[in-house]
């Protein structure tokens, strides 16, 4: 990603099957614009970036699509939460060194602070049962 929340590059590792789907767009995209009106990927029908109403409103029909979000609506931003979530789950239950990696997580989430990672998990009690189990079982706290 270019020129990303302050101003930041980075990449973003994404499946084989994301990334098809994404240069897939980014050729239908091209042959409907191909001199969009705007330098972002992804473009609304006119070759605009999408508004914010406009991202809300892809973003409700594809969760929508992928028959995600059972009750309360989704946000783009709660699926980088839950990515975070699930990454700790996976990395309390192949028992690694949790504190160690963390920098790892904040670094792929973009955070040039620690503590912007920690502010932005939430525990859930799923996690805090596994990090419980851990301490008790004589792993110490992660």
């Amino acid at each position: 990603m270019r020129k990303t929340k302050f101003r930041n590059d980075r990449l973003v590792p994404v499946h084989a099957t994301t990334l098809a789907a994404l240069r897939n767009y980014a050729l239908q995209r091209d042959a409907a614009f191909p001199a969009p009106k705007d330098s972002t990927f992804f473009l609304c029908s006119r070759g605009n970036r999408l508004s914010p109403s406009g991202l809300s409103i892809a973003f409700r029909a594809a969760c929508k699509l992928a028959g995600l979000g059972s009750g309360k609506a989704l946000r783009p931003h709660d699926l980088r939460h839950r990515f975070a979530i699930t990454r700790l789950a996976v990395w309390h239950r192949e028992n690694a060194d949790v504190q160690a990696l963390l920098p790892l997580l904040a670094t792929y989430l973009g955070h040039a602070r620690y503590a912007d990672t920690a502010y932005c998990v939430t525990v859930t009690a799923d996690l805090l049962g596994m990090a419980a189990d851990r301490a008790f079982a004589g792993g110490g706290v992660s």
